[in-house]
């Protein structure tokens, strides 16, 4: 197909309006995320799980996996259960996990995220190690709400 010059130049003309508008857009974005609020220590990352009929608390720890989690916050995710182990759900990006360690043996209560798949973990039964879970900190509460099966609907907020 033969594309005329004046409808080429229009197209090259859009592409570099569009790239001069967004651009900028995208690098004021993410300096505002890099400038959002995180709390001097680990003990103060505390995150709320409110399900239907219980919130659940934990702690996040002092990483990057987990501080690039908080950021996000507040989330609504849907649950689902896998393995018999544990409920999973997909945050909305992929979290940064650089410098973070190659695998982790989760616990029951852990909170972790699985890194080739992108999606969080919450453990309600011990599992072991897995190449690419990474944990991001630990569920305080009772374990049993996440141990009914079936999905269910979580917010997950900032708990300071």
């Amino acid at each position: 197909m033969k594309v005329s010059r004046p409808l080429l130049a229009s197209v090259c003309r859009a592409r570099r309006l569009l790239i001069a508008l967004v651009l900028p857009l995208a690098l004021i974005l993410g300096a505002f995320a890099q400038r959002l609020p995180l709390p001097q220590d680990s003990a103060s990352m505390k995150i709320r799980l409110v399900l239907p009929a219980q919130t659940l608390f934990a702690t996040l720890q002092d990483s990057p996996a987990a501080r690039d989690f908080y950021r996000m916050l507040p989330l609504k995710l849907t649950l689902e259960d896998y393995a018999a182990t544990e409920k999973i759900a997909y945050p909305p990006r992929k979290l940064d996990i650089a410098g973070e360690p190659e695998g982790h043996a989760p616990a029951a209560g852990d909170l972790a995220y699985y890194a080739p798949w992108g999606n969080l973990a919450l453990f309600h039964k011990g599992f072991r190690y897995s190449s690419g879970l990474v944990k991001l900190g630990r569920i305080e509460s009772d374990l049993e709400p996440l141990r009914k099966p079936g999905k269910v609907t979580v917010s997950i907020e900032r708990a300071d």
